[in-house]
């Protein structure tokens, strides 16, 4: 539960109907697996103590009182533990029958939630036996104690911080107006679903369509439990259709027709995150809820949830392939835009026959083919100095010819000596101010032919570097329009990847996989034997990890040592513990550094759900201390 997680699970029993002593044995048995898997949210399915296709025996007596003495030995189950237990159940009030979730901890009754929304069309007669809930919560005297009874209850636990968890009872997610909408916004972090919903053709991608999208509405963990197995079979059959989903993305789902237990570990301070960060998520009027405070210790999850390595990245091909063309067409459309509104039909950039400029050469030209604009208007500016390799060169004219663009050849050597022989910078003295040089060079050269030609400047630098602050002030990191602004190293690849894979040009697709195999380098020192001898990754750290970081720092507001946990997690077997403790300190350290070239960053388009655009969603001081970020790490 540390670092806000917290191990959810929906069992769904097999139960013989009518028979509430031989259900509950069925459910104490679950509540013993789930416990041992360190579950402490365990949901049941809807009237799972007798069954749900009772009908008109809901009606008898001995059957309500059985389920009354079922119910004692369900809370006995429970005793020793602090998971917060939801089980269905029939109960009489006033003479009434009510569809309630009995809500239980540690051996003791804790409240009694009824349905609310009662369904009395197609299949479904509950009318024929079951009032509607009230909403306010009001006493209710059970078994000689006092027991909450009403739809508007949340359970507050305080072992994990913003933990509050709402119920509602299957129908309710149908309704226009569900209670589990009241809930959150009144705080509840987690809706739990006690339901017993047949099958239908058709009908299970509509159940988990509505649960994805009412965890995304309520930006919530929504964990949905239906009947399933010793259902009667009479008219339907219940499959146990389980879903666990949080904001919209499906975590855990049980296949239909398996009765089990499905699990899966909630992050509630993310979602808490989520919602500071969205402005939209209030409420004008927020009914009052009744709340109850639940005590859990906390302790360490056993965590069983994926955290993809690269987080940008789909994992399916299909996936990527789409996310790819998606993010080419943002790219190309925004600078076809910026260029029909300056009235430029030109576009200069610098091309070294790395990634970064590839993927930028790429878009200009899917941007002028929109325009209908030949492409020899686009000048690819090769600029060879000290570090340059032959792969590198070679690589840059080839792709500018193979695309058809103009290219231009300025050799900067002579003029960043004549440069350094102004300052007193000596040429055997190959520091910052030695790299630094050939990249502002760069940057001359560009705008000035972007005068000579009436064009604009395409920036080529990515979003890791803006980062990291891994690009020369007012050098690579100054460009008229940045295309790349918005996209991470790892994604970088797979878009040239996507492009190399769709061009239908075998020149051209050998051409991107050799760009893609070539070291990541700025090239701004000599080459060994005619080798690059400056990797980017050697000294800054691999990107893969620093594009992980940034996602899990920045889009889900994790502190410092659950990014570290759930990297350990995500890279096992390929980067150790101390190497992803060190890399991680260089990334805060330089996050934080940096923040003075993303705060005068040009204009590019966002992308994603992560961007670093000072006008957009980074609103960062360019003075503000890493000290607290880092301290957390140092008590690793």
């Amino acid at each position: 539960m540390r670092q806000g997680f917290i191990k959810a699970a929906a069992v769904t029993p097999k139960i013989k109907v009518a028979d509430p002593h031989y259900n509950a044995k069925e459910i104490s048995k679950g509540i013993e697996e789930a416990v041992r898997r360190g579950a402490k949210l365990i949901v049941f399915p809807e009237l799972c103590l007798t069954g749900y296709t009772c009908g008109d025996l809901f009606l008898q007596e001995l059957l309500l009182t059985q389920t009354r003495e079922a119910l004692s030995e369900v809370a006995a189950a429970t005793e020793d533990s602090d998971a917060l237990v939801f089980v269905g159940m029939p109960l009489v009030k006033r003479h009434k029958l009510y569809n309630v979730a009995a809500v239980l901890q540690d051996g003791e009754l804790l409240a009694f939630i009824p349905k609310r929304h009662i369904p009395s069309y197609a299949e479904f007669y509950e009318t024929r036996h079951f009032e509607p809930g009230s909403l306010e919560a009001a006493p209710f005297f059970y078994e000689n104690r006092e027991v909450p009874f009403g739809a508007d209850i949340l359970f507050q636990v305080d072992g994990v911080r913003g933990l509050t968890v709402g119920c509602e009872i299957c129908e309710d997610i149908w309704a226009p107006e569900s209670p589990a909408t009241a809930h959150t916004l009144a705080g509840a972090t987690v809706i739990v679903n006690l339901s017993a919903s047949n099958e239908t053709v058709g009908k299970d991608a509509y159940r988990e369509m509505l649960v994805k999208s009412a965890s995304a509405r309520q930006i919530a963990a929504y964990v949905y439990c239906s009947a399933g197995e010793g259902e009667s079979t009479q008219d339907l059959v219940f499959g146990g259709h389980n879903i666990i989903a949080e904001n919209g993305v499906v975590l855990a789902q049980a296949k239909r027709f398996e009765t089990g237990v499905i699990y899966a570990d909630l992050d509630i301070h993310r979602l808490s995150h989520e919602r500071r960060r969205m402005s939209t998520y209030q409420g004008e009027k927020v009914r009052e809820h009744r709340i109850v405070p639940v005590h859990m210790e906390e302790e360490e999850t056993f965590l069983e949830r994926h955290f993809s390595a690269r987080p940008f990245v789909p994992d399916q091909p299909e996936e990527r392939e789409k996310r790819c063309n998606e993010i080419l067409s943002i790219q190309s459309y925004g600078l076809k835009k910026r260029c029909e509104h300056t009235g430029c039909r030109s576009a200069v950039l610098g091309i070294s026959g790395g990634l970064d400029s590839t993927l930028a050469l790429l878009v200009t030209v899917r941007a002028f083919d929109m325009l209908g604009l030949g492409r020899d208007k686009i000048t690819s500016v090769t600029m060879p100095c000290f570090g340059t390799t032959d792969r590198t060169y070679d690589n840059a004219c080839r792709l500018a010819r193979l695309l058809g663009t103009s290219l231009r050849e300025v050799d900067i050597r002579e003029a960043v000596n004549v440069h350094f022989r102004d300052i007193g910078q000596s040429g055997d003295c190959h520091d910052v101010t030695y790299e630094n040089g050939q990249a502002r060079e760069r940057t001359q050269v560009l705008m000035d032919i972007a005068n000579q030609t009436g064009g604009l400047v395409i920036g080529t630098g990515d979003m890791s570097e803006l980062a990291l602050g891994w690009a020369t002030y007012n050098g690579d990191h100054m460009s008229m329009y940045g295309v790349n602004v918005g996209v991470p190293k790892t994604l970088v690849r797979h878009l040239v990847r996507y492009y190399a894979d769709t061009c239908k040009d075998e020149g051209l697709n050998a051409l991107l996989m050799d760009i893609l195999d070539t070291p990541v380098s700025p090239e701004l020192l000599p080459p060994v034997d005619g080798v690059i001898s400056q990797k980017t990754e050697d000294l800054v750290g691999p990107y893969e990890l620093h594009d992980f970081f940034l996602y899990y720092m920045l889009r889900c507001g994790f502190e410092p040592v659950k990014v570290y946990r759930v990297a350990r997690m995500a890279f096992a077997g390929i980067y150790d513990d101390d190497v992803i403790l060190k890399w991680l300190k260089v990334f805060y350290k330089r996050f934080f550094a940096q923040q003075f070239k993303r705060s005068c960053l040009p204009d590019g388009p966002k992308v994603g759900s992560v961007a670093l655009s000072p006008r957009g969603d980074l609103r960062m001081p360019s003075d503000a201390s890493a000290a607290v970020w880092l301290a957390q790490l140092e008590e690793l």
